[in-house]
C-alpha cells in the first residue's frame, strides 16, 4: 500500500476530487470517525476545460466524481477528516492521502463571499466569523472576568455569528473554534483593534470620538495626482526619528513624532513645497517582530560611534538584542488590518495616534501610502486554526508554500482574497490611506488586485469620506516561487498588468544605473550611473573593455526606455519596441501606460544608491563627484515618465554602511540622520554578518576609508539639487506626458555615456515648447548636438540657471547649431521658449 502522507488529493468542487493516481482502481473518501465512519463513493471522469483553467496545476491530475448518491454528505464530511482511498479490485487498500479543501469550500459557500463578518452594527453588536468547518465556535469576552457565548451557524454561508449587547464594546474577544482535531482559541482577522502583542481582539468603534484625532472628520488631503504624476519617498516610521534629537526622547520612533516640528518633519515639508507627492510607509499593520510594550524590549548597549568605522562589534551588538528590540521592517503580519502598536506611545492608542500620523503627514502637503503584506503571514498560528488548510496556499503533498520566506497566503481563494480586499477598504476608509503598495504582488491573483482597484473606485467622498478613485495602487511584480510563470493563476506581474492602471517597479532602469544586479556575489559590477561611462574600477565583474561598451550600450536603452515610462510600445532609436529589447531573458518593456511603471535606483531592499556607488565607483573618486553621480542617478527617477520613487535619505546621501538587507538590523544601521553634523551613517562598522559575510572583503577597505564620509556641505549639496530636480519635474507636463509620450518623447543620438531626451511641450506648456534633458555620465564635457534646437529661444532650466552648483551652469546652448555642452557628471535641463524648439 501506498501511504502517500500530507494531502495529495484535491477536492476542487461539491462533484470533483483530483488526484495523482489510477484511474482503474476503486476511490472513496472516507469520513468521520471510528464510531461514525461515513464513506463518499468516487468515480473515474475528466476535468472540463473549465476546471483545468481554475486549476492549470491540477490538469494532469485524475478526476475523481462524487457519487450522486452521496451528495448529501459532502457538507457535513467536510466538518471531519477527510482521507482520500484507494482499493484494487479484491478491496485491498492501495492508497491513501489526506485531502486538500479550499476549492470544495468555496463552491459550496459561495454566499460566504458577501456576508458580513467581524464586528457589525452601531449600538447592538453582532460579531460573525467564517468557519465552515468547524464543528462548534464560541465567543468569549473578557473583562470583567471571562464568559463564553456559544455561536450560532448559517449552514449557507458557514459563518458563526453572535449578538452581543451595547455594554460589550470596548471589551477584549477571541473565539474558540473547535474542529475534530481539537480546540483552538483565535483572534478575529475582521477585528478593529486588538490588545498590545495582538493576544486578543477588541470591540472598537472605528467611527467612535475617542479614536479619532482632533478634526479627523474634517481633514483636509493634498490635492490628488495622476499616478504617472507620483513622486513617492519610501520612509521607515522609527527610522523617522529614532535619530533625530530634536525629537523628545519618549516620542522618537513613534506615529507621534509626525505631529511635532522636528527636524524631520521640518524636512517633509520642505520636500512637499519642492514637489514631493507621496510619504509611503514600511508596514504600519499589527506585526509580529516588535514587542509591543517598551518594557518588554531590548535595546543595543554599545557605545557604537566610538568603535572603529570597519569593525565586526557593532553588528554583533546589534544581533545580540535584535529578537527584542525596537526595530524591524515589519513584514510579518500578524493582524492585517490593525495599526502596529509598537509605533504608538501606548499600544492601546495605537488606532488615534496612527490616524494622527496621517493627518499630520496630509497637513505637510503629502499623500500617504501604506505598504502592505498580504502575500504571507508571520506564522499558520492566526488564521489557519480557523479553516485549517484554507488561507495559506498549498504544495502538492499538502505543506505550507514559504517560497515568499514564510507561510505563502493563498488569495486565490475566495475568502482570502475578500480579505485582502476587505482590508485595504477599511484602511482607506477608516485610515484614509491615499496609496497601496503590495508586496510581494505577483504572488497574488491579478483578479485579485483588479477587485482591490474596483473596491477602491466604489468609495466616494459623500458616502465614504474618501475619494477611492484618487487612490494610488502599486506592488512588487515579481514572478517566481510555486505561482511562477501562471502555474496556478494569472499573476499580478509586470506584464500582466498592462493596461490596468496598477503600477509595478522597474527593476531595469534600476538595475542599468546602478550596474550588475541585486544578487551579484561581487558588488563592484558598474553601470551607467557608477562609472561605467569612463571612470573603471578595474573588477573582473566588468568584463573586457568590449563587454563594458556592449553593456554601456545595453544600459543606455534600458534606462532610454525607463525615462519613457517602460511602454512595451516605445520605439527606441534603434528602431525596436521595448518588448523587443532584452532584460535577462524577458522583454524589458512591459507597461501599456507611464503610470504602470515605478521608476526606482533604490529602496529598502538591498544597499542604499551611496552605498551601491561607494562599491562601484573607484574608491579614489573624490566625494564631490560621488554626489554629482548620485544626483545624476536620481535624476534618472525623477525625470521619467510615470511614478517616481525615492528611498527616504537617497537626497542625503544616506547610507546604511553597506548592509544590504537591514530589515533586523536595529537602529544604527538604518539611521536616518537629518543633522548632517552626525554624518550619513557610512563608516557604521561592517554590515550584520547574516547578508552581508560574504562582501566584507570588499567592504572592509571601503569602510576604514575616511575620505568616503561626506560632510554638511556635500549633504547639504546633494539634498539642494534634489529640490532643484524635484521643481523640475513639477514645473511642466514634460515629465507627466501620460498616453502622449509616445509621440512627444524622443532620444538624440549621443556619445557613449550619454543621453539627449527631448520632449514637444508644444499645447501642454504655456511657457516652454520643448524640454530637452542631457544626462552626461561620463568624467568629461559633452557637447550634445540637438539641430532641432537651433535657434536663440533655448535656455537653461530657470531652476538651474539659478542653481547653487555652478558646475550645472556652466551648461551652455549654441544657437546657431543647437549644440548642447553638459559638464561632466551633470544632468542639464534646457526649455525653448514656446514658438520655438
Amino acid at each position: 500500500m501506498i501511504r502517500e502522507g500530507g494531502a495529495r488529493a484535491h477536492w476542487i468542487d461539491r462533484d470533483t476530487v483530483a488526484w495523482q493516481v489510477d484511474p482503474s482502481l476503486d476511490h472513496s473518501l472516507a469520513c468521520g470517525g471510528e464510531d461514525d465512519p461515513r464513506v463518499i463513493r468516487l468515480s473515474p471522469g475528466t476535468l472540463s476545460e473549465e476546471q483545468r483553467n481554475a486549476w492549470p496545476h491540477l490538469a494532469s491530475h485524475t478526476a475523481l466524481k462524487v457519487d450522486p448518491r452521496d451528495a448529501g454528505l459532502v457538507r457535513e464530511a467536510l466538518r471531519d477528516r477527510v482521507v482520500a482511498v484507494a482499493r484494487d479490485g479484491s478491496g485491498e487498500l492501495v492508497a491513501e492521502t489526506g485531502v486538500q479543501i479550499p476549492g470544495v469550500l468555496d463552491d459550496l459557500y459561495a454566499g460566504a463571499a458577501t456576508a458580513p463578518l467581524g464586528p457589525s452594527g452601531r449600538t447592538t453588536p453582532r460579531l460573525s466569523l467564517w468557519a465552515p468547518t468547524a464543528r462548534e465556535v464560541a465567543l468569549v469576552l473578557y473583562g470583567p472576568g471571562r464568559t463564553v457565548h456559544p455561536m450560532r451557524r448559517d449552514d449557507e454561508t458557514g459563518v458563526w455569528s453572535v449578538r452581543g449587547l451595547p455594554t460589550w464594546w470596548g471589551r477584549e474577544y477571541t473565539f474558540l473554534v473547535t474542529h475534530h482535531s481539537g480546540t483552538s482559541e483565535v483572534t478575529d482577522p475582521y477585528g478593529p483593534a486588538v490588545t498590545p502583542d495582538g493576544g486578543r481582539a477588541r470591540l472598537a468603534d472605528l467611527d467612535g470620538p475617542a479614536l479619532k484625532p482632533p478634526g479627523w472628520d474634517r481633514l483636509a488631503k493634498p490635492p490628488a495626482v495622476p499616478q504617472y504624476r507620483a513622486t513617492i519617498y519610501e520612509l521607515h516610521v522609527r527610522d523617522f526619528s529614532a535619530s533625530d534629537l530634536t525629537v523628545p526622547a519618549a516620542l522618537r520612533g513613534t506615529y507621534a513624532a509626525f505631529g511635532l516640528d522636528s527636524a524631520g518633519m521640518r524636512e517633509l515639508r520642505a520636500l512637499a513645497e519642492d514637489g514631493l507627492t507621496h510619504v509611503h510607509l514600511l508596514p504600519v499593520f499589527d506585526f509580529a517582530t516588535v514587542p509591543e510594550r517598551g518594557a518588554d524590549r531590548t535595546e543595543p548597549d554599545c557605545d557604537f560611534a566610538a568603535l572603529p568605522p570597519d569593525s565586526e562589534r557593532q553588528q554583533e551588538c546589534v544581533a545580540r538584542t535584535a529578537a527584542t528590540d525596537s526595530f524591524n521592517w515589519g513584514y510579518d503580519p500578524l493582524h492585517h488590518t490593525v495599526p502596529e502598536g509598537s509605533y504608538a506611545t501606548d499600544p492601546d492608542e495605537r488606532i488615534k495616534e496612527f490616524r494622527a500620523m496621517v493627518a499630520a503627514l496630509n497637513g505637510a502637503g503629502l499623500r500617504v501610502v501604506m505598504d502592505v503584506v498580504y502575500n504571507h503571514t508571520h506564522s499558520t498560528g492566526v488564521l489557519d486554526p480557523i479553516v485549517p488548510g484554507y488561507y495559506h496556499r498549498l504544495l502538492e503533498d499538502g505543506t505550507v508554500a514559504d517560497s515568499t520566506c514564510c507561510p505563502n497566503t493563498a488569495p486565490e481563494h475566495t475568502m482570502t482574497g475578500r480579505l485582502v480586499v476587505d482590508s485595504v477598504v477599511t484602511w482607506a476608509r477608516q485610515y484614509k490611506i491615499d496609496g497601496f503598495r503590495f508586496d510581494l504582488m505577483g504572488h497574488h491573483p491579478k483578479a485579485n488586485i483588479l477587485a482591490v482597484r474596483r473596491a477602491l473606485d466604489e468609495l466616494t467622498v459623500a458616502v465614504d469620506g474618501v475619494d477611492g478613485r484618487s487612490i494610488i495602487l502599486y506592488g512588487e511584480g515579481w514572478n517566481f516561487g510555486e505561482v511562477a510563470d501562471g502555474a496556478r493563476f494569472e499573476q499580478a506581474t509586470q506584464a500582466n498588468l498592462a493596461g490596468t492602471g496598477i503600477g509595478t517597479f522597474n527593476d531595469r532602469l534600476r538595475d542599468a544605473v546602478r550596474g550588475g544586479s541585486t544578487f551579484d556575489a561581487d558588488p563592484r559590477a558598474q553601470g551607467f550611473g557608477s562609472g561605467l561611462a569612463g571612470a573603471p574600477n578595474g573588477s573582473p565583474a566588468n568584463g573586457t573593455a568590449e563587454q563594458q561598451r556592449a553593456r554601456l550600450a545595453g544600459y543606455t536603452d534600458l534606462i532610454k526606455l525607463g525615462l519613457a515610462g517602460n511602454l512595451r510600445d516605445y520605439v527606441l532609436p534603434s528602431g525596436k519596441t521595448g518588448a523587443e529589447i532584452d532584460y535577462n531573458g524577458s522583454p524589458a518593456g512591459y507597461a501599456a501606460e507611464p503610470g504602470e511603471t515605478v521608476t526606482y535606483v533604490d529602496a529598502h531592499d538591498n544597499e542604499t544608491l551611496f552605498d551601491a556607488l561607494a562599491y562601484k565607483l573607484p574608491q579614489p573618486t573624490p566625494m564631490a563627484d560621488r554626489v554629482r553621480m548620485q544626483v545624476l542617478s536620481l535624476a534618472t527617477v525623477l525625470l521619467a515618465q510615470g511614478a517616481a520613487f525615492v528611498h527616504a535619505g537617497s537626497e542625503r546621501l544616506r547610507s546604511k554602511s553597506l548592509d544590504r538587507n537591514s530589515y533586523d538590523s536595529g537602529d544604527w544601521f538604518n539611521r536616518l540622520l537629518w543633522d548632517c553634523s552626525q554624518g550619513n551613517g557610512f563608516g557604521g562598522g561592517l554590515p550584520p554578518r547574516a547578508d552581508n559575510e560574504a562582501r566584507w572583503p570588499y567592504a572592509r577597505p571601503l569602510l576604514a576609508d575616511p575620505a568616503l564620509v561626506p560632510g554638511c556641505a556635500e549633504i547639504g549639496n546633494c539634498r539642494a539639487r534634489f529640490g532643484e530636480l524635484l521643481r523640475i519635474r513639477a514645473s511642466t507636463p514634460a515629465f507627466a506626458l501620460g498616453s502622449e509620450v509616445r509621440e512627444r518623447l524622443t532620444f538624440a543620438d549621443s556619445a557613449d555615456g550619454v543621453i539627449a531626451m527631448h520632449v514637444d511641450t508644444s499645447g501642454l506648456d504655456p511657457r516652454w515648447s520643448s524640454v530637452t534633458v542631457v544626462f552626461n555620465a561620463t568624467p568629461s564635457t559633452q557637447a550634445q548636438p540637438m539641430e532641432r534646437l537651433a535657434g536663440p529661444a533655448v535656455t537653461l532650466h530657470p531652476v538651474q540657471a539659478a542653481s547653487g552648483d555652478p558646475v550645472v551652469r556652466e551648461s551652455a546652448f549654441a544657437p546657431d547649431t543647437g549644440t548642447l555642452t553638459v559638464p561632466a557628471r551633470t544632468v542639464a535641463v534646457f526649455v525653448a521658449k514656446t514658438g520655438t524648439g
